[in-house]
Formats: C-alpha cells, structure tokens, sequence
C-alpha cells in the first residue's frame, strides 16, 4: 500500500482513514498508531538519530518538523514541554501523515530526558547560536545522535545547553541572524542525514 509516498511495511498496523475533527478519545481508540504519549515504548530509545522539540509554541512548526525528520531519516522525535503533540488539527495538516508513522514521545521534562539520553551514549548537539558553536557544515555528526532545536524566540535554553556536548549554528549571510525553527531544523536534519 502506497501512502503519500510511503510504502507500507508488512509488520505495520493499519489505521482507519484519519479524518478531522476527531471525537474526545477517538484517537487511542481506532488509531492503534497513536496514543496520547506517543508511540515510543520506552522513555529512551535505541535509536541512532533522534530529534528534541522543546517548548515549540507553533503546531504549524511542530507538523513541519514531522513531515522534514521523516524525510531526513529520523529515528525517534521527543517532544517536551508545551511543544503540542498529535492528534492536533495543525500539526496534522501540515505534517500530512507523518505523525502517524514518525516514532514519537512526549516527554514533560526536557532536562530528565536529556539526562537518560546522555546516561545512554548519545552525543547531544543543540542547534544554537552561542558564543562557542561551530559552523554547521564544518561540523561531522556522531551518532548516536541527539539534535535539540530551541523554542522560537528564545532558542535552546542554558539549563539544556549544559547537557550538550556542542552546539552548531547556521551561518547568515543576511541582516536577520536566525531562520525559522522548522527551516532550521529542516537544514540541519538533512545535514546530518548526509552521515547516516
């Protein structure tokens, strides 16, 4: 079966057609894809190459960033904080159905993750312009690979910077010193997919 591009695994669970608006409980109930804490079954995954969406304020954002880390050869995608999380009507419009094969988790607390993730192995790089962080594209990724892109306007916080064993920035050419988090986020999933 072909779906907006993706091909169907034989061990994957068939869904009902989505269609919006969904009933209050409807999704864990016909959906067995998705549950209201993802579809992840432990906190911490083994996956090579996971994404962290701390407090992300815009579904729209959040819905890109599904759509892009399936297409980039993300593993796992944790979302934190009040980041929203499907079923929400714009995410899922603008994710077009990646939020229902993504492997994702919702996790309150982005330091207690980030924690598990470097108790685990995983190099943890925050996407961030800061005072010591190198040009993307001189940087080579080390898997397992955690990449954590910050809210829209304040970006990856101190308190998650100091689990973080480097941050990397997007250099600008223009007058604006930033991108959109969901073009940001776009740019360095597809530079790291180049390693995978």
């Amino acid at each position: 079966m072909i779906c907006m591009g993706y091909q169907k695994k034989s061990n994957e669970v068939s869904a009902p057609p989505l269609r919006l608006p969904l009933k209050e409980g409807e999704i864990t109930a016909n959906y067995p894809l998705l549950s209201e804490e993802g579809r992840g079954e432990e906190s911490v995954t083994d996956a090579k190459f996971v994404l962290i969406l701390p407090n992300i304020r815009s579904a729209h954002n959040v819905g890109a960033m599904f759509r892009t880390a399936d297409g980039a050869g993300v593993d796992k995608i944790y979302l934190t904080g009040y980041t929203p999380r499907p079923p929400h009507p714009h995410l899922d419009k603008v994710s077009l159905g990646a939020e229902m094969w993504m492997d994702w988790e919702y996790v309150a607390q982005a330091g207690k993750l980030l924690k598990q993730l470097k108790e685990k192995g995983y190099n943890i790089v925050a996407l961030e312009q800061t005072k010591t962080s190198g040009n993307i594209f001189d940087w080579t990724p080390k898997f397992p690979l955690a990449l954590i892109v910050g809210n829209e306007k304040t970006g990856v916080t101190k308190p998650m910077l100091k689990y973080c064993d480097t941050a990397v920035h997007i250099p600008m050419l223009g007058k604006k010193n930033s991108l959109n988090v969901s073009v940001a986020a776009g740019i360095a999933m597809f530079h790291v997919s180049k390693f995978l």
